[in-house]
């Protein structure tokens, strides 16, 4: 039993990992609600931000709903009656930017405020506001043709049912996935069912590598990635002008259940054309742009382009504030420059975030904007590289030409032009800035000590830290608490200064993501981390479609080095239904894995169906139903088995940030 029960704690490190990019749509009830009305410093801040720009200029709000059909009303329930997506929550949105919300983030939140059904031209549909991103529905000969089948199975089903009722109860004919992140697949399974595709033949169209990327994108930080994606996305701030306005492509997440389906045709050439359901698509793949699976297509009968990710109304992120491997600048910007070629003849873009795109000359002229801007942050970057400024420094110095800067389109709502610098410099030169300093540093609580015993204690650091928040310089009041928050976690007055600089920070910011960072920050400086990490239940159907080696990758990974000094355990895993075979063993204090015959010198075998394995990882079984299921079996040394999986450590992503 022991046995058991500890395979079934080392689902935390597992399933952390496994899904991925999807680990940070995970619900959390917590509310971080900030009270704190904006400061003299930061109204006239906003104030000053909106004398720039044409913040009244009607053609985004015309184009935002134009081709409306009908609005949705009430909620989106779980299968147990939870709310998950409420569409009345954002009404607030509506007239002049309070003083709590920059003006030109609260102008593209009213955008993104947009929601229902909408007519992108004859024979094309979106639902848009039913979750982050947009389901396209295209008409076919027999049934409808979905693009991206958003995040959850609950927004997904819903998001379709609503479409029906204005357009028609047809069939799906054919499934369509853009790219490989879960916001665009996760809520297939509230589309169709897997046997109904097999049944009907229905295809199944995505980019080349995209069950590979889409089931094993920053696998082995997915618990990393999850809990900082809860200061990107801002999934605890309650949504109100103090709290979440938006997050730079959509509302917000719906945090339901998850799944995948396998596709049946992958696009694997850089220009294909195929025909679905009656209806020619000439496909393009752009791996590597917004994700590492990702393709375009138009539809020259519709004379219409989807961008997918490759561009959307804002700018997007080379390295999301959660973490993930580095996008190619000048990449993305050549894949844009190709689409102006692909887009001859074209009348409408739409993309499966924000809105579309009307009329030839403004869709080419989009594209140039975007491939200008990504091009014009990749060479000043490089230029200052080559002139010897560091990260810090070629982020404040940069900044864009008046005629991109003056195009809402390319303004930082989701990415921001000073973080993507940053990762500019890190693709090509690392995070370290050449500065030996740099090379060895003591960890930041520790050096924050020194700070504080330096500048005289904390009472003068916060004396200080008050004289610049009064001034309104709060990124120095930040700096300077920070330094205090990290030596001293206990200091409540510090904290709360601290959680103040913040929102005002956030209320400053344009990027919705920084937006919501700042305000997560200040909630979890008054109170705490999060208590509860994902919800793995919710991720059963996607890890069923999770190669065993990546469960096993995360495992190695959370493998406890020094405890597992001196111990050399070796396990057999037999998956039965899967057939697979796998030999897991500790050398030098590594967990190696192989896939062999099982070894006759194994301390134990686990032999049990892929489905359990996945359960058990999740823990969605309990001892109990593990105990007297006949799909598993333990033959061997079952000390050595406890011994072995002990070692696993378990990493629930609930660890702290600001306060460490």
């Amino acid at each position: 039993m022991k046995s058991i029960s500890v395979s079934v704690s080392i689902a935390a490190i597992v399933v952390a990992g496994a899904v991925a990019t999807s680990m940070y749509f995970t619900k959390h009830t917590e509310r971080l609600v900030s009270t704190a009305d904006a400061t003299v410093s930061t109204v006239q801040y906003n104030a000053g931000f909106a004398k720039d720009l044409k913040l009244d200029d009607p053609v985004d709000f015309e184009a935002a709903s134009r081709g409306l059909i009908a609005r949705p009303t009430g909620k989106i329930l779980s299968a147990n009656g939870t709310v998950l997506h409420d569409f009345d929550a954002y009404k607030f949105i509506d007239g002049p930017a309070p003083s709590t919300v920059n003006p030109s983030l609260w102008r593209h939140a009213r955008l993104n405020a947009e929601m229902g059904l909408f007519k992108v031209t004859d024979g094309i549909y979106q639902v848009r506001g039913f979750d982050i991103a947009n389901m396209t529905i295209i008409e076919g000969k027999s049934g409808w043709i979905i693009v991206d089948t958003l995040t959850a199975r609950e927004s997904a089903a819903a998001a379709l049912a609503f479409a029906r009722q204005k357009l028609g109860d047809k069939p799906v004919s054919a499934i369509i996935f853009s790219h490989s992140h879960i916001d665009h697949f996760g809520g297939v399974l509230g589309v169709i069912s897997a046997d109904e595709v097999r049944q009907r033949n229905i295809p199944v169209i995505a980019p080349k590598g995209f069950m590979e990327e889409a089931t094993s994108e920053n696998v082995l930080v997915g618990t990393a990635m999850g809990r900082r994606s809860a200061y990107q996305f801002g999934r605890n701030l309650p949504p109100n002008a103090k709290g979440l306005v938006d997050t730079g492509l959509g509302k917000d997440v719906v945090y339901g259940t998850f799944g995948i389906m396998q596709p049946t045709k992958l696009i694997s050439q850089s220009s294909e054309e195929l025909t679905v359901d009656g209806v020619r698509f000439v496909f393009h793949n752009v791996p590597g742009a917004e994700a590492p699976a990702e393709l375009t297509f138009s539809i020259p009968e519709y004379k219409a382009y989807c961008g997918a990710e490759l561009v959307n109304q804002t700018m997007h992120n080379l390295l999301p504030i959660r973490g993930a491997k580095v996008r190619d600048a000048l990449g993305w910007s050549d894949y844009m420059d190709q689409a102006i070629d692909q887009v001859s003849g074209i009348e409408v873009m739409f993309s499966q975030h924000t809105w579309p795109v009307w009329g030839n000359a403004q869709i080419v002229n989009m594209l140039k904007l975007h491939r200008d801007t990504y091009k014009y942050m990749h060479d000043q970057t490089v230029r200052l590289i080559n002139s010897g400024y560091t990260p810090l420094e070629i982020a404040d110095m940069i900044k864009l030409p008046q005629s991109l800067a003056s195009q809402f389109g390319v303004r930082g709502y989701y990415g921001d032009l000073r973080h993507n610098v940053k990762a500019i410099y890190q693709f090509y030169l690392g995070a370290y800035d050449g500065n030996p300093a740099e090379l060895n540093p003591l960890a930041p609580a520790e050096s924050s000590k020194h700070y504080l015993e330096l500048m005289g204690g904390a009472d003068k650091v916060l004396a200080a830290a008050k004289s610049a928040y009064d001034k309104g310089e709060y990124r120095w009041t930040a700096e300077l608490l920070n330094h205090a928050v990290l030596a001293d976690p206990g200091n409540k007055s510090v904290s709360e200064l601290l959680a103040k600089t913040y929102e005002q920070m956030g209320y400053q910011a344009e990027s919705a993501t920084w937006r919501n960072s700042y305000l997560t920050a200040a909630g979890e400086l008054r109170n705490g981390p999060p208590k509860k990490g994902v919800n793995r239940a919710d991720f059963v159907e996607l890890l069923m479609q999770t190669p065993t080696e990546r469960f096993l990758e995360a495992m190695a990974a959370a493998l406890n080095g020094p405890d597992a000094e001196g111990k050399n355990y070796k396990l057999n895993l037999v998956l039965t239904d899967a057939k697979e075979s796998y030999v897991l063993w500790i050398e030098n204090a590594v967990l190696h894995y192989r896939k062999a015959p099982t070894a006759n010198d194994a301390n134990a075998t686990l032999t049990l169906t892929k489905p359990l394995f996945v359960k058990m990882m999740v823990g969605t079984l309990g001892i109990k139903d593990v105990i007297m299921s006949d799909d598993l079996k333990v033959d061997g040394s079952k000390i050595e088995l406890i011994r072995f999986l002990a070692l696993i450590e378990k990493q629930p992503g609930t660890f702290g940030i600001v306060i460490r």
